[in-house]
């Protein structure tokens, strides 16, 4: 297919030309060359002499970016019904991996369409800056434990380190979201550790507030006595999170509520979960035994 040049620099589709019965056109071969790059003029859609991949994503790929096509798509729906999309952002201390690839292909494919529907479609990129794994990675390099902080290095120069670690490969990202085609905004990203962010999370938590919807509940959760913090699902699946090990297990007393002396002896294989422990379940139709012992700590009856 040709192009037309419009007077405001948009690319305009020209009127088809059809052919005459039974005549073929001439396929002509989709450039590579950057300088001479444009769609030909000769009525057919370029079509390539022989399959290269490679050239070909490379040609498509400064087309779109000499054309800005993808701002294109918004300027010429500034009016049009909106469709917000705002990335689950990932982590730019770790390479991008295939799997990165096509969760992006997935995101990509339903802003298009909702594009192709006519719709203003923002696509807001981000980064999590956030988490366990970044502040390990920034004590590994430094050689610190959280010990350290505050005393061999301040909390000024951990956090700036950290901010450094947590972008690490944004450079990498970046590329890697152009040459897969993800249009998305990488020009004003949102950022997780940005004041901005951050107090409006807070903001929204308030709402939810006054609006009655949040409930103080009780859970158990995995603890690092390293990190000095509660881990997440997504920081247990970390390597090395898991390793065998032989654990002691505990019998722990629960003082009986309506006796002045009697205690319950609990067995469990999770001793690290009796301090966020609120209460022991018994069942009504189970047989317990009072027995007359003595107290291990004070040896009195």
């Amino acid at each position: 297919m040709s192009t037309n040049r419009s007077s405001n620099g948009s690319s305009t589709p020209p009127e088809a030309t059809p052919s005459p019965a039974g005549e073929h056109q001439s396929a002509t071969a989709l450039p590579t060359d950057q300088a001479a790059y444009a769609y030909p003029d000769a009525g057919a859609y370029p079509e390539p002499g022989a399959l290269n991949l490679v050239a070909i994503d490379g040609a498509v790929r400064r087309f779109w970016e000499a054309e800005d096509v993808f701002h294109q798509t918004l300027r010429q729906r500034a009016d049009a019904e909106p469709f917000v999309f705002y990335e689950g952002p990932p982590s730019a201390n770790g390479k991008p991996g295939i799997h990165h690839v096509m969760g992006r292909t997935i995101k990509d494919l339903f802003c298009r369409y909702q594009t192709q529907k006519g719709k203003r479609v923002e696509r807001k990129g981000g980064w999590d800056t956030h988490g366990l794994p970044i502040e390990i990675a920034v004590e590994k390099t430094l050689g610190i434990t959280k010990e350290d902080i505050g005393k061999s290095i301040s909390v000024e120069e951990y956090n700036a380190a950290c901010r450094k670690e947590v972008l690490k490969y944004k450079a990498e990202w970046d590329e890697l979201t152009r040459r897969v085609g993800y249009w998305v905004d990488l020009d004003d990203p949102y950022i997780t550790f940005e004041p901005a962010y951050i107090e409006t999370l807070w903001q929204l938590l308030r709402q939810l507030y006054d609006k009655g919807l949040l409930y103080k509940g009780y859970t158990i959760q995995p603890f690092s006595p390293a990190a000095g913090t509660g881990l997440s699902t997504h920081e247990l699946n970390q390597p090395g999170a898991y390793r065998d090990v032989k654990d002691t297990t505990v019998v722990a007393q629960f003082k009986a509520a309506d006796a002045e002396n009697e205690y319950f002896l609990a067995w469990t294989t999770t001793p690290w979960t009796l301090p966020s422990n609120t209460g022991l379940a018994v069942g009504p139709e189970i047989d317990y035994v009072l027995i007359a012992a003595q107290n291990p700590y004070t040896q009195e009856p």
